[in-house]
């Protein structure tokens, strides 16, 4: 049995009791480590607070791993319980989901574990989850590759008055260009983009495209390390939050749309 268990956004106590007793009864143990992290990163202290609380070792999987390997991790599933720890919730990265079709595929038997994600946690601020329109990731840019097609969704979403939610690039493990040509892998050191950097790039766009979807004066709420301890979370216009210093990663970001009174009431606790 091949077990897919979601982890939490916070630490490792945030696995929840099924999901524990789960990861207890697998021989192996892999952790994704490529579209999230835990409040205390994939260090070896964090990695051994996972493997005290959870009684067993874990081989962290990154994206080289599972595009290459994922046979070998199903196969190994077939003769022995397998569980493979997601942060958030299992389903929140379409990954995981090509994990799910590949083992079905090999005829290995699937069982999920769901928990909390940024996708409902962002509820802490007000915005009914229900007025979201389609989420969009902001990719960084670079001096030749500048990608904008998340801004006809936002475009979308704000001609329907929904909010969007955008999540952020993180940049683990990826190699570099120049070992890419050599043919000997060589990696970038990680990189988590910032809401200061996102709201640059976001209106870079805005100001080469001109189709007023958005402007310095949109409203948005900033997000920080959600589901933490120290999460922050900040509501205010793109020129506002702009300049604040939210800390540690992940962050992520909601261009608000058209709102109920409700949603502004609470909205009112986090504006700058």
């Amino acid at each position: 049995m091949l077990y897919i268990v979601g982890l939490g956004l916070g630490d490792e106590r945030d696995i929840t009791l099924k999901g524990l007793d789960t990861v207890k009864k697998c021989q192996k143990v892999y952790m994704e480590a490529y579209t999230s992290l835990l409040s205390f990163g994939l260090s070896a202290n964090g990695l051994s607070n996972l493997e005290n609380l959870y009684g067993k070792p874990i081989t962290l999987a990154d994206r080289e791993m599972v595009e290459e390997k994922a046979d070998d991790i199903l196969r190994e599933a077939v003769q022995h319980n397998v569980a493979f720890l997601v942060v958030g919730d299992p389903f929140g990265a379409t990954t995981h989901s090509d994990l799910v079709v590949r083992a079905k595929k090999l005829g290995v038997e699937v069982e999920v574990v769901h928990n909390a994600s940024v996708m409902n946690a962002i509820g802490i601020c007000g915005l009914q989850l229900y007025h979201y329109g389609e989420t969009v990731s902001i990719p960084f840019f670079t001096e030749t590759w500048r990608p904008d097609s998340f801004y006809e969704k936002i475009k979308q979403n704000r001609s329907l008055g929904l909010h969007t939610l955008c999540l952020l690039d993180i940049r683990v493990k990826e190699p570099t260009l120049e070992s890419l040509c050599r043919g000997k892998k060589q990696y970038e050191p990680p990189r988590y983009m910032t809401i200061n950097t996102a709201i640059e790039q976001l209106l870079e766009v805005e100001q080469n495209r001109a189709e007023s979807v958005y402007t310095e004066e949109t409203e948005c709420v900033g997000f920080a390390r959600l589901g933490c301890g120290d999460q922050k979370i900040v509501a205010g216009t793109m020129r506002q939050l702009k300049n604040i210093d939210f800390g540690a990663p992940l962050h992520c970001l909601v261009i608000v749309g058209q709102t109920h009174p409700v949603e502004e009431e609470m909205l009112e606790f986090y504006k700058v």
